[in-house]
């Protein structure tokens, strides 16, 4: 008698290694605000965490290839890890950039730091409620990592503007490439909840 063995398609959760890529880049986002606030050994731990991130981040491109099903289209989930690998890689180049330039950080790159790191905590938040199938509370928790990159706008336009009455041309053009690295990490950062957005609105 010939027995028939049946076997269920993969089912990874896709989900849960995306947030799994989201607590590193939680972790690499304290780091950066550790750096700013003057914490030595610092800006290893982000650059560690960049490289772990990367690598989940890899682990997730690999189980989308073998799940039959996912609580979200693919594509959006892929595009959900990759614009979040953008923001910690912003972060880990606004470091690099401040060590190429010799200049260390200010209350403004503090502050914007500080806005960062809550805007990826909210999008932390914005993907469990995903996980669970809430999705209301997910946008809802998307618009507040949204809000965020306001928080930053504000803090990058007031010392964008200081910079006017600073006499040393060195550390006015150091100080606004760094202010202009951690915009664009906000940018990014709202891309990320905008996805979410496109993702829920897709799926009603």
């Amino acid at each position: 008698m010939t027995r028939h063995r049946w076997f269920l398609p993969a089912t990874p959760d896709v989900l849960g290694k995306l947030r799994e890529q989201t607590a590193i880049t939680m972790k690499g986002m304290e780091a950066l605000i550790a750096w700013s606030l003057g914490e030595p050994g610092a800006a290893d731990r982000l650059r560690e965490c960049e490289h772990q991130a990367d690598d989940c981040k890899r682990e997730l491109r690999a189980v989308l290839t073998i799940a039959f099903t996912t609580p979200l289209e693919p594509e959006d989930i892929f595009e959900l890890s990759t614009e979040l690998d953008r923001v910690l890689n912003s972060a880990k180049n606004t470091i690099r950039e401040a060590e190429v330039m010799e200049i260390g950080p200010d209350e403004a790159i503090a502050k914007m730091a500080a806005a960062l790191a809550n805007g990826v905590r909210d999008l932390n938040e914005a993907f469990e409620q995903l996980a669970a199938g809430a999705r209301a509370a997910a946008t809802e928790a998307a618009d507040r990592a949204a809000q965020s990159q306001s928080r930053v706008e504000k803090v990058y336009r007031q010392s964008m503007s200081a910079l006017v009455a600073v006499d040393n041309l060195r550390e006015v053009a150091a100080k606004r490439e760094l202010y202009r690295r951690l915009a664009r990490a906000s940018d990014e950062l709202r891309e990320v909840a905008e996805r979410v957005w496109y993702s829920v609105l897709k799926e009603s």
